[in-house]
Order: structure tokens, then C-alpha cells, then sequence
């Protein structure tokens, strides 16, 4: 079965930076796309972005579009979700997920795979 771990959330003030990492299971699994979502308290789970594995083609939620990145390096697997001038409000549980299949990318619905989740908080 896929695994996918989320690392590197934090206490962060408001304004600052974290770089969210997910590793994937292996070389032997080529994700179509991989997204980030989020959970905050008393929320429900909402998409922050995805990328495109093979192209590295990104989407971003209006809401955190311009402070947030999205990046992948294939030969290690791995995704990460750069996040800059953060806010209080991005405070939640991320999570990344994976899909090999076409569905909503933008949906959580569009992801079979999905990883436990990293905290991140931000302080105002």
C-alpha cells in the first residue's frame, strides 16, 4: 500500500515561513497529481493546491495563492508546500494526498491516498 508521511509543521508568527515535506512510499509509485489540504479546528477539510507529477504544473486556492508553493523533486519522491507570510487563519492540520487517476484535483474527493497530517500554527 501507499504511504505518504507530512513533516516540518510548526509554531510559526504570523508573517513567517514553513516548508511542508511529504514522502511518498517509493520510486515505484508515479502519482498523477498531489495535493495539499488543510483542517482547522471545527472545519472542514478544505484543498490548499495541487501539482502534477509529471508536468509540475500547479493550482492554488485563492486563499493562499501568492504565499504558497507547491514543488516536487521525483527522483526522491517527495512534495513539499513552501508557505510564506503566513497568517493565523492558515493555522490547521496539513495533509498531502495522492491520486493516479483523473478526477477533481481540487476536490479531496479526487485523492485515494492520503497522508496523517502535520500541525501548523500560527501566532498573531
Amino acid at each position: 500500500q501507499v504511504q505518504l508521511v507530512e513533516s516540518g509543521g510548526g509554531l510559526v508568527q504570523a508573517g513567517g515561513s514553513l516548508r511542508l515535506s511529504c514522502a511518498t512510499s517509493g520510486r515505484t509509485f508515479i502519482p498523477l497529481a498531489m495535493g495539499w489540504f488543510r483542517q482547522a479546528p471545527g472545519k472542514e477539510r478544505e484543498f490548499v493546491g495541487h501539482i502534477m507529477w509529471g508536468g509540475g504544473d500547479t493550482y492554488y486556492a485563492e486563499s493562499v495563492k501568492g504565499r504558497f508553493t507547491i514543488s516536487r523533486d521525483n527522483a526522491k519522491s517527495m512534495v513539499y508546500l513552501q508557505m510564506n507570510s503566513l497568517k493565523p487563519e492558515d493555522t490547521a492540520v496539513y495533509y498531502c494526498a495522492a491520486t493516479t487517476s483523473w478526477g477533481d484535483l481540487r476536490n479531496r474527493n479526487g485523492y485515494k491516498y492520503w497522508g496523517q497530517g502535520t500541525q501548523v500554527t500560527v501566532s498573531s
